[in-house]
């Protein structure tokens, strides 16, 4: 009995072995592969971990100062987008700001700033309330000019019927803005 016992832990203990040997080169091979694709994608100096997809040979950019096309909105909200645009783009890329003459040129202005009925009920009102803000952006790739576009850009964000945009705007025009910019930022940088 002894000896069948000790037959059958040989094979389990020899299995094992070759599996803490297999385990070791595993390691040995994922460190391997991991360390030559950091360098691989450093290397093509094109990709980066927060999504852009610029040229190496970029290093500036600008945007000049939006402006109001429409009626309507606060008078402050053309700067407030500028700046939301500038921010975003110093955190997310390595380039550097310039008041104009950037490698990339982004400029525009806000052409619609509208409430809208939204969702309607069974008695033909509307359930909610859509604030939709539109910016015509035209922006100008100094280095490669088949990335030059000139594109509308919509967010919108909905309120209750039974309440004014007056009560609401303030709470709403930061989001709307912020996707704004993704939407800019994604077509620009990120080349979506």
């Amino acid at each position: 009995m002894k000896n069948e016992s000790s037959k059958m832990r040989f094979p389990i203990k020899s299995s094992l072995k070759k599996a803490g040997i297999l385990s070791i080169k595993n390691r040995v091979i994922l460190l391997f592969f991991i360390l030559n694709s950091s360098f691989f994608i450093s290397g093509c100096g094109v990709y980066s971990f927060s999504g852009t997809n610029l040229s190496p040979d970029l290093k500036t950019f600008s945007v000049i100062n939006l402006t109001m096309g429409t009626a309507g909105g606060p008078t402050n909200l053309p700067q407030q987008l500028t700046e939301k645009l500038k921010e975003y783009f110093q955190k997310n890329t390595n380039l550097t700001i310039l008041p104009s003459g950037g490698d990339l040129i982004i400029e525009g202005s806000i052409t619609g700033y509208d409430v809208l009925a939204a969702a309607p009920t069974a008695n033909d009102q509307a359930g909610l309330n859509r604030l939709n803000v539109t910016v015509q952006i035209r922006f100008t790739n100094a280095k490669d000019e088949t990335k030059n576009f000139d594109q509308s850009f919509t967010y919108y964000a909905d309120f209750p019927q039974a309440q004014t945009l007056n009560q609401n705007e303030a709470r709403l025009l930061p989001t709307i803005q912020d996707n704004l910019v993704q939407q800019i930022f994604n077509k620009s940088a990120a080349d979506w």
